[in-house]
């Protein structure tokens, strides 16, 4: 069979390790592919002294790969978005598939290359955009088809969860955990896409567009980080039966699609919530399947070199025939389905509210919630810290739409006795 040549654009962390991976496994990757897959040309501005680039051609413009008429396949794992973009739409204008581990670009460029592409008659394939190692979008798309996905959870940013994880179970500060994070490499010098939600809302937006066969979004995704989470909050959660989880949460209604990020209390009995340090995983439920959860490494060199390669040995097989699976897993998208706004979501809710140790506050508060048409469902009371004249109630509500809860905190910061914000965090139970 007529080789498929690869070009590699970037050759940093996961560039390096999808060079070493393909090049190790080179016969069992050509027996699955049915041809021999090779590397014939790297595109970086510097060598990296983890591969051995002998007999490989290697240029200091990545777009000399794109350039290279032996190339088939060009494989981008540059990151960023702006050069990044120009380089997919390059290869794709020049009749090549492309392979990107690339979130950002496919998050908020993504129906812009991929019409692109369907326009060229070439794949651009993306599995390693979400969750490192995990063939996530490959279930969704494919494994699932037979499914209506009613929802999908994940947790799908390993330095997110390595702090809620150390937080959890060591009791330590958020700052202390996320300076440890830096120092061992999982936290950029700026965490500010991890620990903010912005790394978790590209996947989740990617996620949503194939189980639900609805445009990327990226701008519509409601995220929020974990900067404010507590060790007291984490603590009193764990009291309740539950863990904090930063969660990435899409779900179809009957109004439109929820899509959201942000920290959520989790039965501690899920196993999702049991799903610790950096490791990532999309819990999925469709309406024959039921749940199913795809647990895995969500970064790292070889584990999305895992994604990247198993991207390009897809390519390979249909190489004289493009386009077999569409590329957000709809061949017609569905663009009756709004992403509804953050007033409109449906969630129970964690409340943490400081109040003057006062006779009657608790029955103030509970009457507050009720006149907003929120039911409590459990509630605690501490007593207040030595030296402190506010004592801490925490409370559980039912579900209830957002917009509703915006009022009642509004009205249970009016009151005399609640001289602090309220702290809330939303609550997902995940059994259905």
């Amino acid at each position: 069979m007529k080789p498929v040549n690869v070009g590699i654009c970037g050759l940093g962390t996961v560039g390096a390790g999808t060079f070493n991976v393909l090049q190790r496994n080179l016969h069992d990757i050509a027996r699955r592919a049915g041809r021999p897959v090779r590397i014939v040309h790297i595109g970086a501005r510097r060598d990296n002294p983890a591969c051995q680039l002998d007999g490989v051609k290697v240029s200091r413009d990545i777009f000399a790969v794109v350039r290279d008429p032996d190339v088939h396949i060009v494989v981008e794992l540059i990151g960023g978005m702006t050069v990044a973009k120009e380089l997919v739409l390059a290869a794709i204008a020049a009749g090549k598939d492309v392979v990107t581990a690339n979130k950002a670009l496919i998050a908020v460029h993504g129906n812009e290359i991929f019409a692109a592409a369907e326009a060229n008659n070439v794949v651009v394939a993306y599995e390693a955009a979400v969750a490192g190692g995990i063939p996530i979008i490959k279930a969704i798309r494919e494994g699932l088809v037979a499914n209506h996905i009613q929802s999908l959870a994940g947790i799908i940013n390993g330095t997110g969860n390595f702090i809620l994880t150390e937080m959890s179970e060591k009791g330590r500060a958020f700052a202390d955990v996320l300076a440890e994070a830096q120092a061992l490499g999982y936290a950029e010098a700026d965490p500010a896409f991890d620990v903010e939600g912005i790394d978790a809302a590209h996947k989740l937006t990617i996620l949503a567009s194939n189980a639900f066969g609805i445009p990327l979004q990226f701008s519509k995704v409601y995220t929020e980080g974990i900067t404010e989470i507590t060790s007291e909050d984490v603590q009193f959660a764990e009291e309740l039966g539950y863990r904090i989880k930063h969660l990435g949460l899409a779900r179809r209604t009957e109004e439109g699609v929820e899509l959201r990020v942000h920290p959520t209390l989790i039965p501690a009995k899920r196993l999702i919530a049991n799903v610790n340090g950096v490791m990532n995983a999309v819990l999925v439920f469709g309406d024959a399947v039921g749940p199913t959860m795809y647990y895995g490494q969500g970064a790292g060199a070889e584990a999305t070199a895992s994604a990247v390669i198993a991207d390009i040995v897809d390519i390979a097989r249909d190489i004289d025939s493009p386009g077999l699976v569409p590329h957000l897993g709809f061949s017609v998208e569905t663009t009756d389905l709004p992403v509804l706004p953050a007033e409109a979501m449906v969630t129970a809710y964690y409340l943490r509210i400081s109040v003057k140790d006062e006779v009657g506050q608790m029955a103030k508060i509970a009457e507050t919630l009720s006149m907003h048409g929120i039911n409590m469902e459990a509630i605690i009371q501490k007593e207040a810290p030595e030296g402190e004249l506010l004592v801490p109630l925490i409370l559980l509500t039912q579900p209830v739409r957002e917009k509703a809860m915006n009022a009642a905190i509004l009205s249970i910061e009016a009151l005399p006795a609640v001289t602090e914000k309220v702290v809330r965090i939303r609550v997902e139970r995940l059994d259905s």
